[in-house]
Parts: structure tokens; C-alpha cells; sequence
């Protein structure tokens, strides 16, 4: 169809009309709300690289859940930051690990809220990385028993899925052989299945004090370059049995959203990583663009690349702006 047969502009012509042809939704139920938690009690302390973000005791974040559970926000997705660090990292599957209290408690307290655990070992380990270092080399497979062993003790605290993104070859399998090993073949898994080693990643690092303290993640993280092996990585996590796939970072990784969630018949995730957060948190505080405009279009973007849900900071901020209506 060609001017003047066509005029693209009668159906723009008011905000009643642009709601009506508006062909992607973004509500809160596709929103999942990072938190990170630390020792102590009361505390709620700025995380510098993360305007708004904050590290929270386990009293601060039940109330961090509750307000996020009030606003409409499903589900939230839990950080653990611990004391102690050791070369196995093993704060990471400790009973009283942060995280497992944390979970414990907002579950007594939030119990209707889904509540995620980020399944890695580097937040825990003294050198950084997400698995077991032998002779300077991130050893795979002797770094499934500790990530399966993380898992479940986060499934024991009461935690309703797990996610894996530490990006070891076969931990899908093997968290998900130990849940069911141990009954709990009901938990899913939600699988960080393609992730990128990306510079996006930085202001995380800062807040989860989890930079490797020698070489970087390009061994076991994806080349941002190529999009073959995002299918292949996402495809075999699938025949291991994840049930939710996720791609991080979301913004320079559209086509790779995209062209998953077209051949992979399950739900997709996108991470909205901190890189993704600060820079519009940055530009707006630098009058370079207006955050609250440039916040939802960047996370309708992600939807429109066809996530069906969204890790992001920007969850509670968002949450505002679509409870307004």
C-alpha cells in the first residue's frame, strides 16, 4: 500500500488509538527484581555503581520483597554476598549461607512471591570465578558437585527455582539429576544459557564483589560475537532440563533474544544487566536524556525481542510507571 491509500498516521493520531494497535505489552508480571544480601541487621547500603541498587541485611531485604510482592512484582531473584571466601567457595552451599537465610525469611514473610537464586560460586570463591581453579585453570567438572550442592541447598531454604550462570558445561544436568535425586522434582530451573562475557557487566562486580582476581571469564563465558552457539548452548541446557532460558546481557543481545525465542519452544528470559541500568541512570542524571522514557522503551525493546520476562533493576521504578497506567 502506498501514500495517499495508506496514511500510518490515522492510527497514531491519539494516545486512545495508539493503545488499541499497540502490538507489545509490558506489565509487571514480566518483571524479576535482582536483590542482593549481606550480614548484619538495618542494613541498606548504596551500592555506588548502582544508583537505587542497594546491598540489604536479610530484615531489609524481607522488606525490599514485600514492597516489590505489593507493587505487583512476581518474582524476585537473590545475590548473596558472604564473609568469608575460600578457594571452593563453600559459603556457597553452607546451611546458614546469606542466601539461604535470606530465603528462609522471605518466604515465612512473603510466602505468594517467587523467589530465584542465582547459582554461582564466584560471589564465594577468594580468586572470582564461577568454578573450581586447579593449576590456574577453571577446572569444569569437578565444579557440577559444588554448583548441584548450591542448588540444592537453596531449594531446602525454600527457594522456588533456581538459576545457574556460572556457564560450566553440564551443571543444568546435574543440579537438575540432584533435585530430583533429593524429591525436589518440582523446582525448575532457570538456566543463564546463553551469557556473554560482556563489559556490561561491570557495575554488577562492584555490587556483588566478585571480579576474578586473575585472567577473565572468556574460557567458560560466550564470545560476544556469535549467535550459532548461543542456539547450540541454549539447546543443550534445553535437553538437560531447564525450563526457562535466559540470554544476558538483553540490549546488545536482541538478535540473539530473538532468534532463541524463535526456535525454542519454552519460556525466554533477558537480563537487563547493571551495565544496561547505569548508563541510563548516568545520562539522565547528566540531563542527556529523560531516564523514565528511555527506562521503558529499553525494556519494551527487550520484550518486543520476544522475552516473556525481565531481570532488571529498573523493576520497582517500572512497576511505578506501569501501576499509573
Amino acid at each position: 500500500m502506498l501514500f495517499p491509500d495508506y496514511r500510518g498516521r490515522r492510527v497514531r493520531a491519539s494516545e486512545g488509538l495508539r493503545r488499541m494497535v499497540r502490538e507489545t505489552r509490558l506489565t509487571t508480571d514480566n518483571l524479576i527484581y535482582p536483590l542482593f544480601a549481606v550480614s548484619g541487621k538495618n542494613v541498606a547500603e548504596p551500592i555506588d555503581a548502582l544508583p537505587g541498587v542497594y546491598h540489604y541485611s536479610v530484615d531489609n531485604m524481607v522488606k525490599a520483597s514485600k514492597e516489590a510482592f505489593d507493587a505487583g512484582i512476581p518474582a524476585v531473584i537473590v545475590f548473596g554476598i558472604p564473609d568469608k571466601k575460600d578457594p571452593l567457595g563453600t559459603q556457597a552451599y553452607a546451611k546458614n549461607g546469606i542466601v539461604q537465610k535470606a530465603v528462609s525469611e522471605i518466604k515465612n514473610k512473603v510466602p505468594e512471591l517467587v523467589v530465584i537464586t542465582d547459582v554461582c560460586l564466584c560471589q564465594y570463591t577468594d580468586h572470582g570465578h564461577c568454578g573450581v581453579v586447579e593449576k590456574g585453570v577453571i577446572d569444569n567438572d569437578s565444579s557440577l558437585d559444588l554448583l548441584a550442592r548450591t542448588a540444592l541447598s537453596h531449594v531446602k531454604a525454600g527457594a522456588d527455582m533456581v538459576a545457574p550462570s556460572d556457564m560450566m558445561d553440564g551443571r543444568v544436568a546435574e543440579i537438575r539429576g540432584l533435585l530430583d535425586e533429593e524429591g525436589f522434582y518440582e523446582t525448575p530451573i532457570m538456566s543463564y544459557a546463553a551469557k556473554y562475557c560482556s563489559s556490561f557487566y561491570g557495575p554488577f562486580r562492584e555490587a556483588a564483589h566478585s571480579a576474578p582476581k586473575f585472567g577473565d571469564r572468556r574460557t567458560y563465558q560466550m564470545d560476544p560475537a556469535n549467535i550459532r552457539e548461543a542456539i547450540r548452548e541454549v539447546t543443550m541446557d534445553v535437553e538437560e532440563g531447564a525450563d526457562i532460558i535466559m540470554v544476558k546481557p538483553a540490549l546488545p543481545y536482541l538478535d540473539v533474544i530473538s532468534q532463541v525465542a524463535n526456535e525454542i519452544d519454552l519460556p525466554i528470559a533477558a537480563y537487563n544487566v547493571s551495565g544496561e541500568y547505569s548508563m541510563i541512570k548516568a545520562a539522565a542524571k547528566m540531563g542527556w536524556l529523560d531516564g523514565t522514557k528511555a527506562m521503558m522503551e529499553a525494556l519494551t525493546s527487550i520484550r518486543r525481542a520476544g522475552a516473556d520476562m525481565i531481570l532488571t533493576y529498573f523493576a520497582m521504578e517500572a512497576a511505578e510507571v506501569l501501576n499509573k497506567g
